[in-house]
């Protein structure tokens, strides 16, 4: 059986008022990444968000290119770049620079955004966000690929223009589509393209992500998308792992509930909400194990945990960073070899 893959996700949330300042904040994302290297994580993903503290890195391409300069092995990935937002040239040149720069470790996540004050912001009206994302991500992938593109659209016009600075991965670097439901789901597998989901944020149940991840090769099977990839579908969760339930509860609650005092429009769920629906990796080594082998159970082959959120101190998130890789990882893959062998 292929093992389960394991990244790690930043969202890079600030609270300005609070003790860490935000030089420091980019300091602590640097080092989990170096930490995720050393541990063997798949992929080190930045998020995307404007104009508010929900987070502090507008420019992911940058961000990457600091960790690349920190890193020589991980993938480094956007979870997710807004396409909505931007002019897919300029987009497709960042990160193509990220890719070379990288010796080819770039890993696209791509999505049309959903946060209100950002389309304010950018002066986007949401009703149109599907069919700008649709025409810019088609743009970007023909852009990456090193095609000259004529194009005359609803949202660009391009006349004759061919990247300059091409990525080193071909045909292009991987990209993957960020879904909230079963519905877009459905319809990316029937692309035939990866997704990336974080069902905190738009499910309400554990049981749920089966379904969610059923409906996706539902779509995949009906496109003749026969052949499966470890990066098929993609599950981001809270997580922290500690000596027992009670331990991760201690160290993390008070980090968990203001980290969603800050999301912005999403469901409003506080420790004991999370603990309840399920939605999380918090607890300890055999419990997170359980609910992976479960995820794995229901066709997800890799998962993005979310370790850094609120106020957490660099040492409790290296800390279950290690629990991860030291204990998680290894006892997953030994009970899929006792699968396999059954």
């Amino acid at each position: 059986m292929e093992p389960m893959r394991y990244s790690a996700f930043s969202v890079q949330d600030h609270y300005p008022q609070r003790e860490r300042t935000l030089p420091e904040l980019y300091q602590q994302v640097g080092a989990q990444a170096e930490l995720a290297e050393a541990l063997g994580y798949d992929t080190f993903y930045v998020a995307e968000h404007h104009f508010h503290e929900y987070g502090v890195v507008p420019n992911p391409p940058v961000m990457l290119g600091y960790l690349a300069s920190r890193t020589t092995r991980i993938r480094l990935g956007s979870a997710i770049s807004v396409l909505t937002f931007h002019n897919p040239l300029t987009c497709a040149e960042q990160y193509a620079m990220v890719d070379v720069l990288s010796k080819g470790r770039l890993v696209m996540g791509v999505g049309s955004g959903y946060l209100k004050h950002e389309f304010e912001g950018y002066q986007v009206d949401p009703a149109e966000k599907r069919e700008r994302f649709d025409e810019n991500l088609a743009l970007l992938t023909r852009l990456l690929s090193g095609e000259r593109v004529n194009f005359q659209g609803k949202y660009n016009k391009i006349d004759d223009i061919q990247l300059n600075v091409l990525p080193l991965q071909k045909p292009t670097p991987p990209i993957q589509v960020a879904i909230l439901n079963r519905v877009a789901a459905y319809h990316i597998g029937l692309r035939g393209q990866p997704v990336i989901s974080v069902p905190y944020a738009s499910v309400d149940r554990w049981e749920e992500i089966g379904d969610l991840v059923a409906e996706y090769q539902k779509g995949r099977a009906e496109g003749g998308h026969l052949e499966a990839g470890p990066d098929d579908v993609m599950i981001t969760l809270h997580t922290h792992v500690g000596d027992s339930a009670a331990a991760v509860r201690r160290d993390v609650e008070a980090s968990f509930d203001l980290y969603v005092e800050t999301r912005l429009y999403a469901k409003r769920r506080t420790y004991d909400d999370i603990l309840s629906s399920g939605l999380s990796l918090f607890g300890s080594v055999e419990e997170v194990v359980d609910k992976l082998e479960q995820l794995y159970g229901w066709g997800v082959r890799h998962v993005m945990l979310l370790q850094n959120f609120g106020l957490l101190t660099p040492e409790l998130v290296e800390q279950s960073m290690r629990r991860i890789a030291e204990e998680v990882m290894p006892q997953l893959q030994e009970r899929l070899h006792q699968l396999k062998a059954a």
